[in-house]
């Protein structure tokens, strides 16, 4: 959502956006709003959300992620007792296929919608797609605890993304038992894609 006014909720929010460019301070603001709406609408209502350096903690037992694009913030959460990854990510401007390079090993490349593969094959996702599916999964991977970061290590090339019945399949190519299925939805040139649960061996 949107929320160009979105105010700090406490003190630490507050130094934390005095601290960011203008159009940054925004867009965390927003964030920070969506995510407590998002909390709120699992039955949590809570006031600022602390980080560990870029990244939000939410309270013990609580799942949620944020994303923002162009001044627009979007959060998702989870259900409290069930234990399920969360993750989203959101970009309203499209990708050059050159990107590609920084996300896709050559095992990936016959997704994209530009790969020169006969109809009817699995060559229908763009490089903004597959790129911001990829973040989602990354965040539903990683899991801030009281000792820090735990997660996946190095760039989302660590991670396989493959074709599933309801979206993309992503997984560690270190632990392909480690595997979360996301929805990509397309917004104009750009994408929201969020995680949608765990995925089998089979997507």
């Amino acid at each position: 959502m949107s929320e160009p006014g979105a105010e700090p909720a406490g003190p630490a929010e507050a130094a934390a956006a005095a601290a960011m460019p203008q159009r940054r301070r925004l867009e965390f603001l927003a964030g920070q709003r969506a995510a407590r709406r998002a909390l709120r609408a699992v039955g949590l209502d809570c006031g600022e959300i602390p980080r560990s350096g870029r990244l939000p903690v939410f309270p013990p037992g609580r799942t949620a992620s944020i994303s923002h694009s162009t001044g627009i913030a979007v959060a998702v959460a989870g259900a409290p007792g069930r234990d399920l990854p969360v993750g989203c990510d959101l970009e309203l401007r499209p990708l050059p296929r050159e990107a590609a390079r920084l996300v896709l090993r050559e095992d990936e490349e016959t997704l994209l919608a530009d790969a020169g593969l006969p109809l009817g094959a699995n060559a229908a996702w763009s490089v903004t797609e597959v790129f911001f599916a990829k973040e989602a999964a990354w965040k539903a991977l990683t899991v801030m605890t009281g000792e820090g970061r735990e997660g996946p290590e190095g760039s989302l090339r660590e991670l396989r993304v493959s074709p599933c019945r309801d979206g993309l399949r992503v997984c560690l190519r270190a632990d392909p038992a480690r595997a979360v299925r996301v929805r990509v939805v397309r917004v104009g040139a750009g994408a929201f894609s969020y995680v949608t649960g765990r995925a089998g061996t089979r997507g």
